[in-house]
């Protein structure tokens, strides 16, 4: 049967053709990203472990024992052990009491790593400045370096199991509640009811857990960007996890407890890839109904496509340059400046700070491992310092691509020895710098109480430390869309050690698409000009 008739019909397909050789690779590529949409969308979310259950727990205000008055703290954990014999030993095993853990390093020595000889680059170091730091410790009174770590009724069990809300940590008083005093801003404390309390406490809450973690870095949001106070009240625009009109879920419901020992690791300290928490811990590890974002996560986190920005309700400190400390009005009075949103931009105890809003994170390939600077460790002052590099690349299997929260500062260090100083910031010394504003007298000081040799020439130095983003997922339609990584100017465009499919070029490949494409254009026009001469030659010859 001749399907070309006429010259018409012959010119016809031949146009079809050319056109079909042309729109059929971008029709199929259309409809196949239409397809992972719809059919993502299309299915409900499944469990392979729900939340926890809400325990209610035994009404501690009918036990005798918590009838009394008491005058301390340390009254209150006598009275909780009395029952909970064995409690004291199980939380003096974990990192919220040692603020550490053991650590392998390269040369197979075992070390304990953790706050203790970790510098970070918001407030730096805790040694010489613990009464300003422990404020967030599970315990009393760790106020130097001769804290009791044996001590069991130093243990804080009020500031994880109050559940009136009334309980709180002074600021600057070693991890002792408020008590009966002013600060030097006016503002007055007045010490909790220890009786109340007592007998009102429960599993640990959201406002248990984010009186520390919502202000970790001396305020709301500062440190993590992800993890703030708005948490314990939110939609699921903010997080679908948390929201009343989510999931409803706790922290305690990811971050299960055993023996006191709570699950999930903080990447900015942890040095090893174990007891880590997952989106797969409850959900499967292929959620989805299109196989093709399944394959996505045995490289791509979760989080990386539904964690699109955060900080969306407060927001978070970017960077902090402590260099421009120090700066006081011609009265001697600190200077304070705020910007629109009312967060500190200068204040002459910390220097200059920058702030942002819904903030698209960076990307990091990570295999669940984490180096850290540590306290003697030399610097290069002509480099920025990673203080927390973490470990992973496209050729490591283990790796996957994770959002990321950078931090920039400017910190201390020795210029001659070329390593960072924990200075001496907090205390009513003559050697403290938000007494004094001395940095000279803060850097020696400090480096004696970390048992450092100090030249007596410090400068400052630009770093970086990077902190994964885990909460404040957002709805599944609020996810990344393909095109936004598959893209040259994408979010993974300083991922550049792996070939990426409408990001990348590779001038081979270029080159053979475009063979492939001038070939099928070549042969539709030579089949297309002889199909009409072999038309009109009959057409003569008739």
């Amino acid at each position: 049967m001749n399907l070309f008739k006429n010259q018409s019909t012959a010119r016809f397909w031949s146009v079809l053709g050319l056109f079909a050789a042309l729109l059929l690779p971008w029709i199929l590529g259309y409809y196949y990203i239409q397809n992972i949409r719809l059919n993502n969308k299309a299915k409900e979310v499944t469990l392979i472990r729900e939340p926890s259950q809400k325990k209610q727990g035994p009404d501690h205000s009918q036990y005798s024992l918590l009838q009394q008055e008491f005058e301390t703290p340390e009254q209150v954990t006598e009275a909780c052990l009395y029952c909970h014999n064995t409690t004291a030993q199980e939380v003096m095993q974990t990192s919220h009491w040692t603020w550490s853990r053991e650590y392998v390093t390269e040369n197979g020595d075992t070390i304990q790593l953790g706050k203790k000889n970790i510098l970070n680059n918001f407030c730096i170091g805790i040694q010489s400045n613990e009464p300003r730091c422990t404020s967030c410790h599970i315990g009393y009174g760790w106020k130097d370096d001769g804290f009791d770590f044996s001590e069991e009724r130093k243990i804080d069990c009020l500031v994880c199991h109050d559940q009136t809300d009334t309980y709180k940590k002074f600021p600057s008083g070693a991890g002792y509640p408020v008590t009966e005093k002013k600060t030097s801003a006016g503002e007055e404390f007045m010490p909790p009811d220890y009786r109340h309390i007592a007998q009102n406490i429960g599993s640990p809450r959201i406002e248990n857990c984010g009186a520390c973690h919502f202000v970790g870095g001396g305020g709301n949001n500062v440190k993590h960007g992800d993890i703030a106070t708005e948490l314990k009240e939110v939609t699921r625009e903010v997080d679908v996890h948390m929201a009343s009109d989510g999931a409803g879920m706790s922290c305690v419901d990811c971050h299960r407890t055993e023996e006191h020992a709570i699950s999930g690791s903080l990447y900015s300290i942890a040095s090893q890839d174990t007891n880590r928490i997952g989106c797969s811990g409850c959900h499967s590890a292929n959620p989805h109904a299109n196989e093709i974002l399944n394959l996505h996560s045995a490289r791509v986190d979760c989080q990386t496509c539904h964690i699109p920005e955060y900080a969306k309700v407060s927001a978070t400190k970017m960077s902090w340059d402590w260099s421009t400390a120090g700066k006081l009005n011609p009265d001697g009075s600190m200077v304070v400046k705020k910007d629109s949103m009312g967060n500190i931009i200068y204040h002459s105890m910390k220097g200059d700070f920058t702030w942002a809003k819904n903030v698209e994170p960076e990307y990091r390939w990570f295999n669940g491992i984490a180096d850290h600077y540590v306290l003697g460790d030399p610097v290069n002052p002509n480099e920025t310092l990673n203080m927390n590099p973490l470990q992973g690349s496209y050729a490591d299997k283990r790796s996957k691509i994770i959002p990321v929260k950078v931090h920039r500062a400017n910190i201390i260090y020795d210029v001659q020895n070329e390593y960072l100083i924990n200075p001496h910031l907090f205390g009513k010394d003559s050697t403290a710098f938000w007494t004094h504003f001395d940095w000279h007298k803060a850097a020696k000081a400090g480096a004696e109480a970390t048992g450092l040799a100090y030249s007596g020439e410090y400068g400052f130095i630009a770093s970086e430390m990077t902190w994964p983003i885990n909460h404040m997922v957002a709805p599944r339609e609020q996810s990344l869309t393909c095109i936004e990584c598959h893209d040259s100017n994408g979010r993974l465009s300083e991922l550049n050690d792996f070939y990426l499919i409408g990001r990348d070029r590779h001038a081979m490949l270029d080159r053979i698409g475009i063979g492939i494409i001038l070939l099928s254009l070549i042969g539709v026009t030579i089949h297309s000009i002889i199909r009409i001469l072999s038309k009109s030659n009959r057409s003569q010859t008739k």
